[in-house]
């Protein structure tokens, strides 16, 4: 199972996004995104995307197209970025009803589901008390590996 990387590679983003403004320009293009995240630039416009739908970013067509922030970075929660891209609860229940005859098949679900509850908010929690503003402070402030 394969962890996802939605919510890191939209924070990504948005962090570049927010350091591109402060230094003088206006819009960000998503190949430019898209080089940051070492990833391909229909994946950023993918995810710049749901972030537009959440008014979190606005983008320009034309000449001087591109992507920009909708709001500060110190008022974008990760909260805000998980909620525009993470479609769904964290986790999931069996695809097929397990076998109700069963004790264990019976049971699971509800047990699994209350601790996942628990789980979820405990989440919800964390992420909203975490802005993009702290995560470019920090990604600034993390020593620079040699390539």
């Amino acid at each position: 199972m394969s962890a996802n990387s939605r919510l890191t590679i939209a924070a990504h983003a948005l962090a570049w996004i927010g350091l591109y403004q402060r230094q003088g320009h206006e819009v960000a293009t998503s190949e430019k995104i898209a080089a940051s995240a070492n990833t391909n630039p229909v994946v950023i416009r993918r995810l710049l995307g749901e972030l537009r739908r959440a008014g979190l970013v606005e983008s320009r067509r034309g000449a001087g197209a591109g992507w920009s922030l909708a709001r500060e970075l110190g008022s974008i929660t990760l909260l805000d970025v998980y909620e525009a891209v993470e479609a769904g609860p964290l986790f999931a229940m069996h695809r097929t009803t397990p076998d109700q005859g069963c004790v264990v098949g019976h049971g699971i679900q509800p047990a699994m589901r209350g601790i996942y509850q628990d789980i979820e908010e405990t989440l919800r929690h964390k992420l909203a008390r975490v802005t993009l503003e702290k995560v470019l402070r920090d990604v600034l402030a993390a020593p620079r590996q040699p390539l």
